[in-house]
């Protein structure tokens, strides 16, 4: 069942990714197939490259350091990921899978009354931190870059 309900988190995830993936390369004026395939493959490496630098220590972290989940508890986290995340893919609201993962892990947590606060606290702080933070890098780089332009 495990194995399924990791599947099922996959194939949500996929189908949510799929059009953000896609407004990508619309947004960077992709046309042609060659201009598509080296886009996609740039998209790719980086989404490689952040799963191999961070990837081990965010399934450390929501598996071990939130709650200690059972063998049901951490099935039920996955469906209910799985669920969540098709759910909003049909309502076309892009979602990011951790965060509903994380999202079903506290529910478990607080529910079992075995929830790491610190660390759900931390997590929090990070999500809160990360829009403001990248819209203002990505502002600064836009004004950077066209001031180079002249």
């Amino acid at each position: 069942m495990h194995k399924l309900s990791g599947m099922a988190v996959c194939f949500a995830r996929s189908v949510n990714d799929t059009p953000k993936i896609a407004a990508l390369l619309l947004a960077t004026g992709a046309s042609g197939a060659l201009a598509v395939y080296w886009k996609l493959g740039l998209v790719a490496l980086a989404m490689a490259l952040g799963g191999v630098l961070s990837s081990r220590r965010v399934a450390e972290t929501m598996s071990k350091r939130i709650t200690d989940l059972n063998a049901g508890q951490g099935l039920t986290g996955s469906l209910m990921t799985a669920f969540l995340v098709l759910v909003a893919s049909r309502l076309g609201v892009p979602v990011s899978t951790t965060h509903v993962s994380c999202g079903s892990i506290f529910g478990i947590a607080m529910v079992s009354r075995q929830a790491r606060w610190r660390t759900i606290g931390q997590i929090l702080l990070t999500w809160v931190t990360t829009l403001p933070v990248g819209a203002a890098l990505g502002a600064s780089t836009f004004c950077l870059l066209s001031s180079l332009r002249g």
